[in-house]
């Protein structure tokens, strides 16, 4: 009975998904965000720091659509530049404080695509999920 149950599992999932996003996701390939803490900042002095994106376990980041926001407050003088798979944090902070910020990012490949391949369980883009978050601190001195 256990057998037959299992069985008859398997088949709704294979019904329902591709073996493709079953193997996407036991590759567990997803976007992530560099988990190295930001560098201390000090008041009118330069700063500058870059917060890179790829996709985990994919030696191809690079054929992938990388979409960013932010969420938070980023400390007066310090501004943000996407520069493709980097967020790049740079200015002259000028006043004192912790400031805590949350980068969400989202992914699609490039090529590769096409509508008939789209449905509700597939998407196409390779991808167990298409997005993550990661919280940030930049603290002015």
């Amino acid at each position: 009975m256990i057998k037959l149950l299992s069985r008859t599992l398997l088949v709704t999932v294979f019904l329902f998904c591709s073996c493709q996003d079953i193997l996407e996701c036991i590759i567990n390939k997803r976007p992530e965000l560099s988990d190295r803490k930001l560098a201390q900042a000090y008041v009118n002095q330069l700063y500058s720091e870059k917060i890179t994106a790829g996709i985990k376990n994919e030696p191809l980041d690079n054929s992938y659509d990388y979409y960013f926001h932010i969420d938070g407050e980023l400390p007066e003088g310090i501004e943000y530049i996407i520069n493709y798979r980097d967020i790049v944090l740079q200015g002259r902070p000028l006043s004192s404080g912790t400031y805590k910020f949350t980068v969400r990012l989202s992914a699609e490949q490039k090529y590769n695509y096409s509508d008939d391949c789209e449905s509700n369980f597939n998407d196409c883009d390779g991808l167990c999920d298409e997005s993550t978050s990661r919280a940030y601190t930049i603290i002015v001195n």
